[in-house]
């Protein structure tokens, strides 16, 4: 085989070894077993609560011990045809077995990513909130772009999508908005994206096409289920109702019971306008709460091993973790990582695996490195 086939091998093997690992392979195929037997109890759905959480366990970990099973298959074929391509001189074919495992490599590398994703909520659904910052106008539509960006991530990876609240800006874009992702992993996926994103780009709405820089913010918080408990007293709440505003159409409420609450202790704010009903407008506003202040319980758990990643900053100079510079050349840069990609419109239309997998690995390995100089 040639150099680059032994090298694509290598490394699908290498990654498997380590999603093995990370899995505790043996004992997560054990827990399956006990899962489909215990799905297979007719009894199973008289306390719908449990059985929701069995079967999302369930699902979460079939899918991740057969993604590996179908990479190991598919890695073992393609080398086998890769042999047989060769013995009869057959180049096309040899590449695209080649390109078969370039694409498996990728997938494992993913995988072996994903299975760092342990965290206390990463296997929960989140909320995503886009806040525009300094640059008026075009910050404003630069938040837009982000909730677009992050929307079209989410379903390119078939995340449900759901916005929850939308403040149109002044002239375009939006003030701010916060959308509910749905789906597996979706705030450990996610949750790295907290923090300000730069643009720098020339102005559409600059007469002169003079170049301008814009910032906005991005914060993730988990979804919570009702064995979290959070202690949020009434006293400590602000509740006002307001008119939605957004594009309309049958997903944005347009009555006046829209509902904002304001947490006085720690000055968090969360809104709702899905629905209607003023009443499951507060009812939804509060597990928002209650996933705001978890999310910021967590973040105070990693402080010392993620400091920058501990709370909210100024949305300005200084603060940002991205810069998405549109001109006068292209490139996107983590500040965190140093990863880089030239294509900003593929990032701009969803295009973030890379910079996730990234800032997420480098966040694994910060805190495990804490916890062995605590342990030593």
């Amino acid at each position: 085989m040639s150099a680059e086939t032994e090298a694509l091998s290598e490394q699908i093997k290498q990654s498997i070894a380590l999603l093995r690992r990370h899995l505790d392979w043996d004992v997560s195929k054990t827990r399956l077993a006990e899962l489909n037997h215990q799905a297979e109890d007719p009894n199973l759905w008289n306390d719908p609560d449990s059985a929701q959480k069995l079967m999302r366990e369930r699902t979460l970990l079939a899918g991740q011990i057969e993604g590996v099973e179908q990479i190991e298959t598919d890695t073992r074929n393609t080398l086998e045809l890769v042999e047989l391509a060769e013995m009869e001189g057959d180049s096309d074919v040899i590449q695209d077995a080649i390109a078969t495992l370039r694409r498996l490599a990728a997938e494992a590398q993913k995988r072996e990513t994903e299975s760092l994703l342990s965290g206390e909520a990463d296997s929960n659904d989140c909320y995503l909130e886009v806040n525009s910052g300094a640059g008026g106008t075009e910050a404003q539509d630069w938040a837009l772009m982000l909730l677009r960006m992050y929307t079209r991530w989410a379903e390119k990876h078939g995340y449900k999508v759901t916005l929850m609240e939308n403040s149109d800006g002044e002239q375009a874009g939006i003030k701010s908005a916060t959308i509910l992702v749905s789906g597996p992993n979706a705030y450990g996926w996610l949750k790295t994206e907290a923090g300000v994103h730069r643009l720098v780009r020339i102005s559409p709405f600059d007469a002169a096409a003079r170049r301008q820089t814009s910032f906005a913010s991005v914060w993730v918080y988990p979804v919570v289920d009702d064995t979290i408990e959070v202690e949020i007293l009434d006293s400590d709440l602000r509740v006002d109702t307001f008119r939605a505003s957004g594009a309309g159409g049958q997903h944005v409420n347009k009555t006046d019971s829209a509902i904002r609450i304001t947490h006085i202790p720690t000055g968090i704010v969360v809104a709702c306008q899905t629905d209607r009903s003023q009443h499951r407008n507060r009812a939804t506003a509060m597990e928002m709460l209650r996933a705001r202040l978890y999310e910021a319980e967590l973040q105070r758990r990693e402080t010392a091993a993620a400091a920058d990643e501990a709370a909210k900053t100024d949305i300005g100079w200084g603060h940002q973790i991205r810069s998405y510079v549109l001109a006068p050349y292209q490139l996107v840069k983590d500040l965190r990582t140093n990863t880089e990609k030239t294509n900003p419109d593929a990032v701009l239309d969803g295009d973030l695996d890379e910079f996730m997998a990234a800032s997420l690995a480098q966040r694994v390995s910060a805190t495990r490195s804490h916890a062995s100089a605590i342990s030593q």
